[in-house]
């Protein structure tokens, strides 16, 4: 057995997974109603994602269950004690990187969320997994919450924030990367920028698209 697969963790991310999928949220609604084509401009602004993730601040967005749970795998294998994450949401992602950290041994995982409401949401939830001493939660906009004080050595980044700053982020975080750290970006199809930036030939990066959604990379050094 492990922290993730059981109590307090997995009844609470049994909940909190049932409770998205059955969640009525009219901006929600809304925004899936937009043509594939305005959704895609909004996504993948850089202007715009303040208003968006604004009207979408009681809409968990989580990453699946399957990526949640590859999440865990991955950060365990790296033997991962120092995270950093994007996008904290309602913290379902976090429960999955904090419970890998409880089995490493302890550390620290570093989370930011723009909308203070989910925030509060997300320490709730990590208290009730008895994970909130692993985790700090930064408020605000990403690009100034982790312009400083991070660890000296980071093992492992998840993108799952604003899409379209993946590639921002990644740069404020990458003087910190060790070798060999991992980087997940859920849904990085969004930030083409991001893509040509580790795909590229010389980056320092190995990058691959993973489960259809998911870009899995590795810093080589």
């Amino acid at each position: 057995m492990t922290t993730l697969t059981n109590a307090p963790v997995a009844p609470l991310l049994e909940r909190l997974f049932a409770e998205t999928g059955n969640a009525q949220i009219p901006a929600l609604a809304a925004f899936a109603a937009l043509s594939q084509a305005e959704r895609e401009r909004m996504m993948s602004s850089k202007t715009d994602y303040r208003e968006l993730y604004a009207q979408l601040k009681d809409a968990a967005i989580p990453v699946s269950p399957q990526t949640g749970r590859l999440l865990y795998m991955l950060a365990r294998s790296a033997r991962a004690s120092v995270i950093v994450e994007f996008g904290t949401s309602f913290g379902i992602s976090t429960l999955h990187l904090a419970a890998a950290l409880r089995d490493n041994g302890g550390g620290q995982l570093i989370t930011t969320e723009f909308e203070p409401s989910k925030a509060q949401r997300a320490r709730e939830h990590l208290a009730a997994g008895g994970l909130l001493d692993l985790v700090e939660i930064r408020e605000g906009d990403a690009l100034e919450t982790l312009r400083t004080g991070l660890p000296g050595q980071i093992d492992m980044l998840l993108l799952d924030g604003a899409k379209a700053l993946y590639a921002d982020v990644l740069r404020l975080v990458e003087p910190r990367l060790r070798p060999g750290a991992l980087i997940i970006a859920d849904n990085a199809d969004y930030c083409p920028e991001y893509l040509a930036l580790l795909r590229a030939q010389g980056s320092g990066y190995l990058s691959l698209p993973f489960d259809g959604d998911v870009e899995l990379s590795v810093k080589c050094g």
